[in-house]
């Protein structure tokens, strides 16, 4: 009977053993991976031609569809718009569009538009197509370039309307106080993840702005402690140390309105946290490298 019953308890802790070491592994199979996309086939052949009209003209060669999004070359619609110089460097594979009021700069592969000091986040990249021009999505372009946009569903063209005027700097656009603990934040919780990674986190900062739940702005946001501490950056110090440079063009892409999600209020990173609350009270969205993201 004891040995039956020692039978009985070793094939318990064993089942037990399966089913407790088994649920990371199921929880890790549910994870959504959220990754930026990328432009792979650089054919401009490959792409269906969208044309283009500024005021009423058409521009040459048009643009092409990519990612369900509207693409158009920079030096045509540049040039078409505005006697701005343009310069390319073949080996950075970087251009830059300079005039009165206008820096700019984009690089072949890059989600990130540099323009007057600001930083504005394309989900799909800029890049250089097979005819060796510098392509961008035209939302962009035309919102450095201060020009309306609409698109025709019927006509599948696009049109774009006014004179340049140039993007307002970032100096008089961002909040200085904001942007200043917004990336502190950002770099503190996230340095040495993905762009989109410390973007992720700044949406987590700003959504509990905007919340009921959770003060008003991003300093009283980090500080808070009405339910204790909210980020170990404020414990350790590390909230005062300067920010990377990756997590200031973080902090602006999130304060030029990206998100890439309005409800996250949560985010973590399994391997190090002690604490289960938020796995176990909030749902889970999305991961991004080595952040778990909650609503």
């Amino acid at each position: 009977m004891k040995k039956a019953f020692e039978k009985f308890l070793g094939l318990f802790f064993c089942l037990t053993f399966l089913v407790l070491t088994a649920i990371p592994t199921a929880a890790a199979e549910k994870k959504t991976e959220l990754a930026p996309k990328t432009v792979t086939d650089k054919s401009v052949r490959a792409y269906a031609r969208v044309p283009i009209r500024l005021n009423g003209q058409e521009i040459a060669g048009g643009g092409l569809l990519i990612h369900e999004t509207t693409y158009i070359p920079l030096r045509s619609f540049t040039e078409a718009l505005t006697d701005a110089r343009i310069t390319y460097d073949a080996a950075l594979r970087e251009a830059s569009v300079t005039d009165e009021g206008l820096t700019m700069l984009v690089r072949d592969g890059s989600h990130v538009v540099y323009a007057n000091g600001r930083a504005l986040y394309t989900l799909t990249p800029a890049v250089v197509m097979s005819d060796g021009r510098m392509y961008l999505p035209i939302r962009t372009a035309a919102k450095v370039m201060g020009v309306s946009l609409s698109w025709d569903d019927r006509t599948r063209s696009v049109s774009l309307f006014g004179e340049e005027n140039y993007l307002t700097p970032g100096e008089y656009y961002y909040d200085k106080d904001t942007l200043y603990w917004l990336s502190r934040i950002i770099s503190a919780e996230s340095q040495g993840e993905p762009l989109l990674g410390q973007i992720a986190v700044g949406c987590v900062v700003l959504n509990r702005v905007r919340s009921p739940l959770y003060p008003s702005t991003v300093y009283g946001v980090i500080f808070d402690r009405r339910y204790g501490v909210q980020f170990s950056p404020v414990i350790d110090g590390s909230i005062y140390r300067a920010p990377y440079q990756t997590s200031v063009t973080a902090a602006k892409i999130c304060l030029e309105g990206y998100s890439v999600s309005s409800e996250i209020l949560f985010f973590l990173e399994p391997r190090l946290s002690v604490s289960t609350w938020v796995p176990n009270n909030r749902p889970y969205r999305f991961t991004i490298a080595h952040h778990d993201f909650y609503a």
